[in-house]
């Protein structure tokens, strides 16, 4: 009797303890992947540290920017969740680079922290096959596979529960062995003065997992009423709001009060206080090992690296409409406390000035991506995934596209179904996949649309015209959803043609408004098209000069007249996207060994037996092989 009761919990153990898919971490990755899985009908198990801290921004109150917004509009035609939640917690929508053209303007929002995370603890909690489990993830448990390789399956907890799992997706963020900087205080924190995980890198590494040690900072809160905000220069909204995601009420949205932001600019004295203490700053002094963000320093490095710049631009954000914190970006720091409070001071209007949260800097193990493939599983360890910071990233938005994919990836290879590879010219998910791991990365890799060649074709409003077939075939995507697409894709086609065939005719009030804008007036009537091909000119100005204007979407309308005016350039990125997709059809073998091939470079042999290329046209971007070995590819295995 009593084998019988031990063999039955034993067996309702194993069962308590069990998932298809376990994802580790709940930031911006994590929520992401375990969705992605859940949806796709994989029993899945989220871990996080602590349950109150999902979906934290620990650092910028913000979701979007520059190539950021083009990804977030990109995950939600690919079914993703972080784009509707991002506008119901707008404070304030912005599109960068309008001034500049369509190929680099990026959305970026204002997000109430806090009811951000309360929002995703509630999607994920009511997820059906997904469960939220609070618990530091210390070990993880594989075994041997054929070729020599491990495949993962399960993890441990600290507290020593043993979970199996068919696949592990790793979404650690900054958490992993990190430790908190500021001045010479040093101590094993996460971010938010949260829990660190501090033995989960041991195990990684002992399973084989090269790790990396990246470091990023955040500045410091302080208390609106402690501010004079009136001295500020104020920063208001745009007018209208295109939403994150089509499931969004456009209408509605734009009803909403905006939140006004402020910008203050740092000084003389602020310079001063800063280089009079560098010898504090354990950026300078050694303290600080990890490699940080280039594209975005601390203040202390800004003003060492640009000494000729007398003042430095910071923006004061809120951070929710129900609390008094403010965000100063661009003023993060690892200096002292009293050193912060003393540059703090020195602000304009900040004289009086509270900090509730000190900023500081904090160091984290991350992997090098190039172990991984472009499905983002690991190239050794069967089914076990990397997403997010884990990969060498910065930002939430490059972390849930991560997650997102992994997620997908690892529900379907469980399904027996094919992994998805996003390609570059397909999307900013894609080129930030193939920069990872073909390139990989040797400081946290932010996307920016100047990384993108393809930059024309990848513009935010056409995210669903390239990614929403792929999201319904996944199963992401609703057929309700993907219909209400191909309906909004029928209004831009109607609008495009209703440009080509409505007459124009010349009036004063036109050709004033079209030499205004450096055009010449027109004497006979003209077509919509040709005057919307002109710089400058744009539906709006021609608005009551339209005998047939319809009533559609902004939104879409600006879509139909970016695909107007830039035609040209479309189609010529088009076929240089074309020439790309057909090195990607020239397909490599998965494992094979570069050094049986006479006639490669050293270096050539050692960086594709690094990679692993998938085709010849991954193989043509991994830095050290050359034209001519890509030659000596082809013809060795004679493609042609």
């Amino acid at each position: 009797m009593l084998t019988h009761i031990n063999e039955t919990r034993e067996e309702n153990l194993r069962k308590y303890y069990s998932a298809d898919i376990a994802v580790v971490g709940a930031g911006h990755a994590g929520i992401e992947a375990a969705l992605a899985a859940a949806r796709l009908g994989l029993s899945t198990v989220l871990f996080t540290l602590n349950l109150d801290a999902v979906g934290n921004m620990p650092c910028n109150p913000s979701i979007g920017g520059t190539g950021k917004g083009q990804l977030v509009f990109e995950l939600d035609a690919l079914g993703g969740e972080m784009a509707r939640v991002a506008d119901i917690v707008t404070l304030q929508s912005r599109t960068l680079n309008e001034s500049k053209g369509p190929a680099v303007q990026s959305k970026r929002v204002q997000a109430d922290r806090f009811l951000y995370r309360q929002i995703m603890k509630s999607v994920l909690e009511s997820q059906p096959n997904l469960i939220l489990v609070q618990a530091e993830i210390t070990e993880l448990v594989t075994e041997p596979a054929p070729g020599g390789k491990r495949r993962v399956v399960g993890l441990r907890t600290r507290l020593g529960a043993e979970w199996s799992a068919r696949a592990v997706i790793l979404c650690t963020g900054t958490f992993l062995d990190s430790r908190v900087v500021v001045g010479e205080a040093v101590y094993p924190s996460g971010p938010d003065g949260m829990l660190p995980s501090e033995r989960l890198s041991k195990s990684l590494r002992e399973a084989g997992i090269s790790l990396m040690r990246f470091k990023t900072g955040t500045p410091p809160r302080v208390h609106a009423d402690t501010v004079d905000l009136e001295r500020l220069e104020i920063q208001y909204g745009e007018k209208h709001i295109t939403p994150f995601s089509t499931l969004t009420d456009e209408e509605e949205l734009n009803s909403r009060e905006q939140i006004p932001c402020r910008i203050v600019y740092t000084n003389a004295k602020t310079h001063a206080i800063i280089r009079e203490n560098l010898h504090r700053s354990p950026l300078y002094s050694g303290v600080i090992e990890g490699v940080g963000p280039r594209y975005c320093p601390s203040i202390e490095d800004k003003v060492v690296r640009f000494a000729d710049k007398e003042r430095h631009q910071l923006f004061v954000e809120p951070l929710g409409r129900d609390t008094k914190e403010l965000y100063l970006q661009g003023f993060s720091s690892s200096l002292p406390e009293d050193v912060q409070i003393e540059m703090l001071h020195s602000l304009e209007g900040f004289e009086n000035a509270r900090m509730t949260r000190t900023a500081y800097a904090i160091e984290y193990d991350c992997a090098d991506p190039t172990q991984l493939y472009p499905t983002l599983e690991f190239k050794e360890i069967e089914n076990l995934y990397g997403a997010g910071q884990f990969n060498g990233t910065s930002g939430y938005e490059e972390a849930a596209v991560q997650g997102l994919v992994a997620g997908i990836n690892a529900a379907r290879k469980l399904l027996g179904q094919k992994q998805i590879v996003l390609t570059r010219e397909s999307s900013y998910i894609g080129m930030l996949i193939d920069d990872l791991v073909t390139k990989g990365t040797n400081e946290p890799y932010r996307v920016m649309t100047s990384r993108s060649e393809f930059r024309l074709l990848l513009r935010q409003d056409n995210a669903y015209d390239r990614l929403a077939p792929i999201g319904r075939e996944v199963g992401l995507l609703s057929e309700e959803r993907y219909k209400d697409y191909i309906e909004r894709a029928e209004m831009v086609k109607k609008e495009r043609e209703r440009f080509e065939r409505t007459t124009i005719r010349p009036s004063p009030e036109l050709n004033r408004l079209l030499e205004e804008k450096g055009g010449g007036p027109i004497t006979v009537p003209v077509k919509l098209a040709d005057l919307l091909r002109r710089p400058g000119v744009d539906c709006e100005l021609l608005a009551a000069f339209d005998p047939t204007r319809t009533d559609i979407p902004e939104s879409l309308r600006r879509k139909a007249e970016i695909e107007l005016k830039y035609e040209g350039y479309i189609k010529r990125q088009l076929a240089e996207a074309e020439r790309m997709k057909k090195l990607a059809e020239k397909k490599l073998p998965p494992d094979f060994d570069y050094s049986a091939i006479k006639g490669l470079s050293n270096e050539a042999v050692q960086k594709l037996n690094k990679i692993k290329p998938a085709d010849i046209g991954q193989a043509s971007r991994i830095s050290g092989v050359s034209p001519a070995d890509i030659g000596v590819l082809l013809i060795f295995f004679g493609i042609k």
